[in-house]
């Protein structure tokens, strides 16, 4: 039993999100939701799946955000936060990030009732996650370009 729960923990290490963006009042402004048990903000994210990494990614925003848009099939970056599981375990989730260009906000989507969506520029979305190597990224992300 241990060597499966590990081979568990190991596949299930992989997760890919999205970083829905727009354009407004002449800055770039990103959205992110809240996760379903701890209400903290958060990218649209999953576990890896078979199609991987910008698909996945594509489908979490759709499923957690009600976001239809373009999303780029290069990771603009990637972090690492540890992941709660239902059993009590601890695992480190690597996360890669997708940039997806917003098209279409949905008033309907699969997990309305669970989660809240919300706009933030680069630098209040850095403030408002908790995850060290996402906070970088956006800050990196939010820097004029030399």
């Amino acid at each position: 039993m241990p060597n499966k729960r590990k081979r568990h923990q190991t596949r299930r290490s992989r997760q890919c999100a999205a970083l829905p963006f727009r354009q407004a009042d002449g800055e770039t402004q990103v959205m992110l939701v809240t996760s379903r048990e701890t209400r903290r903000w958060v990218l649209p994210k999953g576990w890896t799946e078979k199609c991987g990494g910008a698909k996945q990614a594509e489908r979490e925003a759709y499923e957690e955000a009600g976001i239809r848009g373009r999303i780029t099939s290069v990771p603009i970056g990637a972090y690492a936060y540890p992941k709660r599981l239902p059993d009590g375990a601890t695992v480190t989730c690597e996360v890669e990030v997708f940039p997806l260009a917003v098209d279409e906000l949905l008033e309907d989507w699969p997990e309305k009732s669970e989660r809240e969506r919300r706009w933030f520029t680069l630098p209040q979305a850095a403030m408002a996650v908790d995850e060290g190597g996402l906070v970088t990224l956006m800050l990196n992300l939010a820097r004029p370009e030399a």
